[in-house]
């Protein structure tokens, strides 16, 4: 995870380099234009449970032409094809996660003692050593700002390094996941997710994957439930009222909401916007859709950027996660679109990221 710092957030670096397998389903392309075709599409036996089936397809990965607040990075967007996959309904929950924990004895990043010598190899050259004090096993969690903002571009005035905060203290030392079994583990690094995807023989979905499977019917839509944000309140949960200041909690939550809160999308997936960002096995690299674009051959099953790229972050490796959160407010981020897409270092957690799995 990321401290706090004057200039940064930090954690220490670890070898998070896996291979992510293909979905043994695989299907083929019969004709350059990425035609469906029917046979490919039949749901394979028996059905998952807690699991739903997303059909190969084409897709327009990336920002619709009518997104008028899509960053650069969601753009142009680029038609690829996509094999047919399982992904999970929901994101993992705390149940789920305990589960792997109590039969593995894993301890996530949040949870490992910090080690300056591999920290420091993610940092510009010369960065001094934070103090002692907050050289602790930690993660970020988010504080309301009890005045008005200046200025929204510096994150550090609503996250915090909070030594003890963990997935299964995700407020700090005083807290714990009591009653809430049913709501998505967060406080996960990328290492993290790979363990558990490891152990439950599932994979992470690639940024393409999660888009296909977030999109159901609404391929031309700015959201996972059509283009009208004034529905907003009533599909996902996020950020109702003036960020960081006040959330008026009209869609029912303040801070993270059990999983299958709200409606699922057409394809069955709950929480495809809003909750807590998900982790895809993409790497982030800014120019990517762009490089995608110059392509002459059809593109398929896309599986990210070959290396990491971010101009703002030259020293971390970074991925894509995708989603959004109950962060994400109309006013401020806007990240609960469909095509919206964030850079994080491998070693980050924080309070309202999580993942799902697809099948191998």
């Amino acid at each position: 995870m990321c401290l706090v710092t004057p200039v940064l957030f930090i954690k220490c670096g670890l070898d998070t380099k896996k291979n992510i397998e293909k979905p043994n389903q695989k299907l083929e392309v019969s004709t350059a234009n990425a035609t469906k075709n029917s046979d490919d599409n039949q749901i394979p036996m028996p059905p998952i449970d807690g699991m739903e089936w997303i059909s190969s397809s084409t897709l327009k990965l990336g920002a619709v032409p009518h997104d008028e607040i899509a960053m650069g990075h969601e753009r142009p967007s680029n038609t690829v094809w996509i094999d047919g996959f399982y992904i999970d309904i929901h994101e993992v929950t705390n149940t789920q996660f305990k589960k792997f924990v109590d039969q593995t004895k894993y301890v996530t990043i949040a949870e490992r003692e910090l080690e300056w010598e591999e920290l420091k190899k993610q940092l510009p050259v010369g960065t001094p050593k934070p103090h002692d004090s907050i050289m602790k096993p930690g993660s970020l969690t988010f504080e309301k700002s009890e005045t008005k903002l200046p200025n929204l571009y510096d994150f550090s005035q609503w996250w915090h390094w909070n030594i003890g905060a963990n997935w299964r203290r995700p407020h700090g030392p005083n807290s714990n996941i009591d009653g809430k079994e049913n709501f998505p583990v967060v406080h996960i690094a990328y290492e993290d997710a790979l363990a558990y995807c490891e152990w439950a023989e599932r994979r992470l979905p690639t940024e393409a994957e999660w888009e296909l499977a977030a999109r159901g019917t609404q391929m031309n839509k700015i959201h996972v439930w059509g283009d009208d944000v004034a529905q907003l309140k009533n599909q996902a949960n996020t950020w109702e009222g003036e960020f960081p200041l006040h959330n008026t909690k009209i869609d029912g939550y303040e801070n993270l909401a059990p999983i299958q809160s709200y409606m699922p999308n057409d394809n069955g997936l709950y929480d495809m916007a809003g909750n807590v960002w998900e982790w895809t096995s993409d790497w982030y690299n800014s120019n990517y859709y762009k490089e995608l674009s110059s392509k002459t051959t059809p593109i398929e099953n896309p599986k990210g950027a070959k290396r990491p790229f971010n101009s703002n972050n030259p020293y971390a490796e970074e991925k894509v996660i995708k989603g959004g959160s109950f962060l994400c407010s109309a006013s401020y981020c806007a990240n609960y679109r469909v095509s919206a897409r964030m850079a994080t270092s491998m070693d980050s957690s924080m309070e309202h990221l999580g993942f799902r799995t697809v099948l191998k």
